[in-house]
């Protein structure tokens, strides 16, 4: 086993200065290649393996980039943040960066758990999803000066580089295949009223609804918390108006479990009396009864190309050239049913 040794024993074994050895470590390009590959050669040879703490308080870098798994959705159950994760992961390894994964126990503390990560992790960035048309988040981000790529767009501050699965592609086009199918009714359960992805889902909802010449009916948009409870309740409500619809689009895979769980209680078929479309493709849907039509969402290459954003920046690239909007896919299966029987 080769004895670990310092920077100063490398530069003896070479015949070099200390500053000329740490220059050629750090693929400085006032040494030349043969100097470099001569001391990278030696430091091979004698085992010698430089001081990441070192080497991160010279170059005034952590080295590290924070990610924060934020509320309604801070825990690792969800495969969405799952998907997203394993993305940045497989992304990060190939630069050397780290990451550190810190949770937000609710939407009202969060912004502590960015202060944490800034001021006394000290990370170089930070990843986050689940904008807000108001989003403090981003504010304090841009006022410390901190890189960071998002998971969506916002209202807030200046131009920022962001991935978002557009959310009003989902809402038009969801609720146009049900137009299609001849419902009229239509109700929508979406994610809580504050974050982005919600005000893109009811811009598309009612753009569709707009096109086919059909009232918006508020007392037919419901927000709710994510998870089948939110769908749950609110297709209970909807399920109980004078008018009931008989399509119903939801803003996340789990509530429209809930929708289907609801449609079931009220002695109605999921599918048939009442269709449903969900959004995010979650592993469950294929499995459940019936099968859930969604739209794609590509969380895995969002993680991937979030973190190529995020260097992007960090290399001095301007934000309004390092966003993109990409459009999901409607995933068809039985839950959005046939064309509705007029009676």
């Amino acid at each position: 086993m080769k004895q670990r040794i310092s920077i100063v024993d490398l530069a003896r074994h070479v015949g070099l200065s200390v500053s000329t050895v740490s220059k050629a470590l750090n693929d400085r390009a006032d040494v030349s290649d043969a100097t470099r590959q001569r001391v990278r050669e030696a430091a091979d040879k004698f085992g010698f393996c430089p001081d990441p703490s070192g080497r991160r308080l010279r170059r005034q870098s952590s080295e590290t980039i924070g990610f924060v798994l934020s509320p309604p959705q801070s825990h690792f159950a969800q495969p969405f943040f799952l998907d997203l994760l394993t993305g940045i992961d497989q992304r990060l390894e190939e630069t050397g960066l780290q990451m550190v994964i810190v949770t937000a126990r609710s939407v009202e503390t969060e912004l502590e758990s960015f202060r944490r990560l800034v001021e006394k992790q000290r990370v170089d960035a930070v990843l986050f999803g689940r904008t807000r048309r108001d989003d403090v988040r981003i504010r304090y981000l841009q006022e410390r000066g901190v890189p960071f790529v998002a998971l969506g767009r916002s209202e807030t501050g200046e131009p920022f580089p962001f991935v978002d699965i557009d959310r009003a592609v989902a809402g038009r086009d969801g609720t146009a295949r049900l137009i299609g199918l001849g419902h009229r009714r239509i109700g929508l359960l979406a994610t809580p009223g504050f974050l982005m992805m919600s005000h893109y889902l009811q811009e598309g909802y009612r753009a569709a609804l707009q096109a086919a010449g059909i009232a918006f009916d508020p007392a037919l948009v419901i927000e709710g918390e994510f998870g089948e409870k939110g769908g749950l309740d609110g297709t209970r409500r909807l399920l109980a108006l004078k008018q009931p619809p008989t399509a119903i689009m939801c803003g996340h895979d789990l509530i429209a479990t809930g929708a289907l769980r609801a449609i079931a209680e009220a002695g109605k078929r999921p599918g048939s009396d009442v269709a449903v479309i969900g959004c995010d493709n979650h592993p469950l849907g294929p499995y459940l009864t019936p099968p859930l039509t969604t739209f794609s969402a590509p969380t895995i290459e969002a993680g991937g190309r979030m973190v190529e954003l995020l260097l992007a920046s960090m290399a001095g690239r301007p934000a309004t050239e390092l966003q993109e909007v990409w459009a999901p896919e409607l995933i068809l299966r039985s839950s959005h049913g046939g064309p509705l029987e007029q009676g």
